[in-house]
C-alpha cells in the first residue's frame, strides 16, 4: 500500500471501531457487502469516494478529513501504473524502410500534446504540494485497534509535528493553523434539540480546548469559554452547513469546565452544556 493509503486504512478501521458495529452489521447499514468492508478496512483495496463517505456518515463524523485523505490516497494509487513500451525490432536490411505516413493534425486538448501535459504536470504538482502539507497535518500517530492488524504495516517514515502555541498563547487562534487538532482529547459530544452535532475538543499539549459544529443550518452558531474570553463560530453559508466549523480556542487545563453554547438560526433558546476537562490519569 502507498502511504496516503495505508493511513486512510488507519482511519477507517477506528472509524469502524467507534461505531461499535461488526463487519456484518456495518454492511446491512450501508450498500457495501461485509467481504468488501472487510478488504477496504484491511487495505487489501482501495475504497471508492463513496464508501468512505457513507462510513462517515454511519459514524456522524464529518467527512472533509477522510476525504481530503482519499484524494491523496487515489492519486498515489494511480500513480503506481506505469506502461511498458516493447523494445523496436531491428529493420530488415534487405526491405526498403517504410515511409510512415504524414501524422494528422492534433488540436491542442488532444491527449499527449504539449499543452494538456503542461495542464497534467501543473496539477500533478498541486496535488503533490498538497499532499506534502496534509501529510504533515495528519501525521500517523494514533495506533490501530488493539487486535486487528493491518495486511501492511505503518510507513517507517515519522513526522514531528509540534504544537505552535500553548495555554495562554492559544487563546483566539485557531486550532488547525497552530498544530493543535493533532490527536486531540474529545471532551464530550451532544446532540441539539434541532440535530446539530456539538463536540467539545481539548488539546493536552496545547493546554487549550475548542468547539466544532456539523450537521447545522445556515446561521447557526456555536460559542465557548473555560472561565475566561468567549469564542464563537457560525454556519455562514452551504459549504459550511455541509461540512463543519470550529471556534478559536480559549485557554484551559485539567480541571477546568469548558462550557459550550449553541444557538440556533431560528431564533431558540441557547442549549449549554458544560464539560469538565479531566486530567491524563483519569482519562486512562
Amino acid at each position: 500500500m502507498t502511504t496516503a493509503h495505508t493511513r486512510l486504512t488507519t482511519e477507517l478501521r477506528e472509524l469502524r471501531a467507534r461505531t461499535g458495529l461488526s463487519l456484518a452489521a456495518l454492511a446491512r447499514s450501508t450498500a457495501y457487502s461485509k467481504s468488501t468492508w472487510e478488504r477496504y478496512v484491511n487495505g487489501k483495496a482501495l475504497p471508492p469516494r463513496h464508501a468512505v463517505r457513507e462510513l462517515c456518515r454511519t459514524a456522524d463524523e464529518p467527512d472533509a478529513r477522510l476525504l481530503a485523505l482519499w484524494e491523496l490516497a487515489q492519486a498515489e494509487w494511480n500513480g503506481r501504473a506505469s506502461v511498458v513500451t516493447p523494445a523496436p525490432t531491428a529493420p530488415d536490411p534487405a526491405q526498403p524502410p517504410p515511409v510512415e505516413p504524414e501524422p494528422p493534425a492534433r488540436p491542442p486538448w488532444a491527449p499527449g500534446s504539449p499543452v494538456k501535459l503542461l495542464l497534467v504536470l501543473t496539477s500533478a504538482y498541486v496535488v503533490l504540494a498538497g499532499g506534502v502539507a496534509l501529510a504533515l497535518l495528519l501525521a500517523p500517530l494514533r495506533g490501530t485497534t488493539p487486535g486487528e492488524p493491518l495486511s501492511a504495516p505503518h510507513s517507517a517514515t515519522s513526522y514531528v509535528v509540534a504544537p505552535r502555541c500553548h495555554g495562554a498563547s492559544c487563546e483566539g487562534e485557531d486550532p488547525v493553523r497552530m498544530v493543535c487538532t493533532v490527536v486531540p482529547e474529545t471532551v464530550t459530544t451532544y446532540r441539539t434539540d434541532t440535530g446539530a452535532l456539538v463536540e467539545v475538543r481539548y488539546s493536552e499539549a496545547c493546554a487549550a480546548a475548542w468547539v466544532r459544529m456539523w450537521g447545522a443550518r445556515v446561521g447557526d452558531r456555536v460559542d465557548v469559554t473555560a472561565g475566561g474570553p468567549v469564542r464563537e463560530a457560525w454556519t455562514a453559508d452551504r459549504a459550511d452547513a455541509d461540512t463543519y466549523v470550529y471556534t478559536g480556542m480559549t485557554r484551559a487545563r485539567p480541571g477546568s469546565v469548558v462550557r459550550s453554547c449553541f444557538r440556533s438560526a431560528g431564533g431558540a433558546a441557547r442549549e449549554c452544556f458544560d464539560a469538565p476537562v479531566r486530567s491524563g490519569d483519569e482519562r486512562l
